[in-house]
């Protein structure tokens, strides 16, 4: 009788692998959701490029106070074009200060750079280090960067700083750096024609024209004033030490 009822287990076995097929065709429900993915790709690309500026050969958008306009200044070399950072500066210093041109533009007029001197006067007696006695002369280079539309201002102490004096120079700077809101000091270390090492203090100060619609020669008069006003703050604070002002006023 044990050997009849093992077919019958057998037949049990048959209808459990029946059942597995019904299980298959439940997975290709989740394929047909595919095309509803796609549809929402396609509505992001489209904004996208209806947005699009139109701009001219610089870059500047339709708004732009120098769109599509195109400058040039005849030199030695021929013809160069003066691109709108580099208009914007040579305008501030020619068209508002009045002074002679003396921009020198690279070949291509991606570069510019500017250098001049000024006199620097301290304060009255009794309320700065500096006083109006104290005179000094500075350094100034203005270099411009068309593909940034980046002027930067670098304006020099043009006497190197003494050996003696690196240390203690260095310390001024990193206290008072803190405190200069605009801008920043830096000692600079160059090679002179003799081959030697060399230590200079300057003042660093950058402004952005990307983005600036209207009024690119005012942001280039402001970062000047109020570089020149940064400079001459830090420069006193550094005067407390007497070393450091003996030096500058040499």
């Amino acid at each position: 009788m044990a050997t009849k009822k093992s077919p019958a287990k057998k037949k049990v076995a048959t209808k459990v692998v029946k059942k597995a097929p019904a299980k298959k065709a439940a997975n290709k429900k989740p394929v047909i959701k595919k095309p509803a993915a796609k549809k929402v790709t396609k509505k992001a690309v489209k904004p996208a490029s209806s947005k699009a500026p139109k701009v001219d050969q610089h870059g500047l958008e339709q708004d732009d106070e120098f769109y599509g306009l195109y400058f040039a200044k005849s030199t030695t070399k021929g013809l160069v074009e003066v691109k709108p950072c580099t208009f914007s500066l040579m305008y501030w210093w020619k068209g508002l200060l009045g002074y002679s041109d003396m921009i020198e533009i690279s070949k291509g007029s991606n570069t510019a750079i500017l250098q001049f001197e000024s006199t620097f006067g301290g304060g009255y007696s009794g309320e700065t280090e500096l006083t109006e006695k104290d005179v000094l002369d500075l350094d100034h280079i203005i270099e411009v960067d068309e593909e940034e539309m980046l002027i930067s201002l670098y304006s020099y102490v043009p006497i190197p700083v003494p050996e003696k004096l690196v240390g203690a120079l260095s310390l001024a700077v990193l206290n008072i750096n803190p405190e200069t809101r605009y801008g920043s000091l830096e000692i600079c270390p160059t090679e002179n024609e003799q081959g030697e090492t060399e230590h200079f203090l300057r003042y660093r100060t950058a402004t952005y024209l990307r983005g600036i619609k209207s009024g690119k020669v005012e942001a280039i008069e402001s970062m000047v004033t109020n570089g020149a006003e940064f400079f001459g703050l830090a420069l006193d604070a550094m005067c407390v030490n007497k070393s450091i002002k003996k030096w500058l006023i040499s």
